[in-house]
């Protein structure tokens, strides 16, 4: 029986070990931590035969080598361990290539981006499940790839962890709709989707993937091998490259037909998304922007991305526009949370770096009230911080990030803000300054990781949402989206 390690024991992981045992491979997953829910996902995968190692690295040293190692997300490519396996001739690839090898006969829409990704991936899946195809959402955002791979072959995922699926998969699967991050590009070898979607590009990620250039080629690996290709061509970035680096693609743009890249793609004009497929064909109105519920010119971009998707893969005009009417937004991205005598409290915790935190100050009503805070990542903040100039009366900074943001704050000759530390300090104190400064908006944009105070952004959001209906009480009014 062949030997086959999984690193990483997260939804992703347990995902993958599932989908080797049940090919027949005997299956170790090793983590490097340990904790109570751990350990109880540790007896539940033995019941299964699958061996589970905590509060332990991988070492490769004896005869009795694994002949594959699959990688969760959030592993590192090049830690030791995964440098000496390669050298050794050990197979060595990640979660979502596992299942692009499970599930290659169907077709893919692939979705990568610095920021745009996750709405334009949850987007996408509701129009074609609005057009009753089978498109479940997995990879960096729903279920895991592999679950969807373990659906088709027996063994569905009820649940799995993920965000919003809730139910199981069902069988028959007619598209994977995949958000894929950079992390699991890099440890992707064959990935090739029927579409791939190009939603951003600013720097991001850059403590892992070094610089600019690399973190780009991860990216356009995945655009490269897709058949055919949609670009956000308000992108600064990617419309500088433009015709000369993606010659075939789909550009959008909502700035109309004369800001389009190429003679064939999707834009905005007197209020409706229009498509020209063509250079010769003529532009067909699709849907009213005004049919999409959330708020700011990204997510007309994101709009644009998921039209064109959809489109591509032959879906009628009917299915998008309910679709679209019924989307209700996703989770951590400008999330109204509530209405707490007229401040509304929105959720923006998945605003992890510098770009995504001033699209979220930007598309909310001013003045604002920010928390921001967390790990600091590298980034430009210039733009970032002109926004909380424009926009925000007072900033609350919460987590290991606090006083360097002061401090730049300071640089930029912004004074109005309050180092909190927590947020369980950052809801009342936001409350309280929204009151005083008349502030209709109190907005939890982080542009910061959330690995200091909480183990994903989800956590972090979750946190928020419950503070904030906690503080709001009986005098909470929870509005509709």
């Amino acid at each position: 029986m062949p030997r086959a390690t999984v690193i990483g024991l997260g939804k992703s992981g347990v995902a993958a070990a599932r989908l080797l045992k049940r090919e027949g491979w005997e299956v170790e997953l090793s983590d490097g931590n340990t904790s109570e829910t751990l350990l109880k996902q540790q007896q539940e995968l033995a019941a299964e035969q699958i061996t589970v190692k905590l509060g332990q690295s991988l070492e490769l040293n004896g005869a009795n080598l694994p002949q594959l190692i699959v990688v969760s997300p959030g592993v590192p490519w090049d830690i030791p361990v995964l440098v000496e396996a390669r050298q050794l001739g050990i197979e060595t690839i990640g979660e979502m290539e596992l299942a692009w090898r499970n599930l290659q006969s169907l077709p893919w829409v692939g979705i990568t981006g610095t920021n745009g990704k996750t709405t334009t991936t949850a987007l996408i899946a509701a129009i074609f499940q609005a057009a009753e195809l089978n498109a479940p959402a997995c990879g960096n955002i729903g279920y895991a790839a592999c679950d969807v791979a373990l659906s088709q072959r027996g063994r569905g995922a009820e649940g799995q962890g993920g965000r919003g699926e809730g139910t199981a998969i069902q069988n028959h699967v007619d598209w994977v709709i995949a958000e894929v991050s950079s992390y699991q590009i890099e440890s992707s070898v064959s990935l090739a989707p029927r579409i791939g979607v190009w939603t951003t590009f600013t720097p991001d990620h850059l403590s892992r993937h070094k610089t600019l250039e690399n973190y780009y080629n991860i990216k356009a690996k995945l655009l490269r091998q897709s058949e055919l290709q949609v670009f956000n061509g308000d992108d600064t970035y990617l419309s500088q490259l433009g015709l000369s680096a993606w010659p075939d693609a789909y550009w959008t743009s909502v700035r109309g037909k004369d800001f389009l890249i190429s003679e064939k793609g999707f834009y905005i004009e007197d209020g409706w998304v229009v498509e020209k497929l063509t250079a010769t064909s003529a532009p067909e109105a699709i849907v009213k922007v005004s049919s999409l519920r959330m708020v700011g010119v990204h997510n007309q971009q994101n709009l644009l991305m998921a039209v064109a998707t959809a489109r591509l893969a032959g879906i009628n005009r009917d299915a998008i526009a309910l679709a679209i009417r019924e989307f209700p937004g996703v989770a951590h991205r400008l999330e109204h949370i509530c209405t707490w005598e007229g401040i509304d409290f929105i959720n923006d915790s998945k605003a992890t770096n510098y770009d995504a935190a001033e699209v979220g100050l930007a598309s909310v009503n001013s003045p604002a009230i920010l928390i921001a805070g967390g790990e600091a990542k590298a980034g430009d903040d210039t733009a970032w911080l002109a926004q909380i100039q424009t926009k925000a009366a007072a900033v609350l900074l919460i987590g290991s990030a606090a006083p360097a943001f002061a401090k730049r704050l300071r640089e930029v000759g912004y004074h109005n803000y309050h180092i909190v530390e927590t947020m369980e300090r950052a809801v009342p104190k936001s409350a309280e300054l929204a009151k005083q400064y008349q502030a209709p908006v109190v907005l939890l944009s982080p542009a910061c990781a959330s690995f200091d105070q909480y183990p994903n952004f989800e956590v972090r959001g979750d946190r928020f949402r419950h503070l904030c209906h906690a503080w709001a009480g009986n005098y909470m009014y929870v509005a509709p989206f």
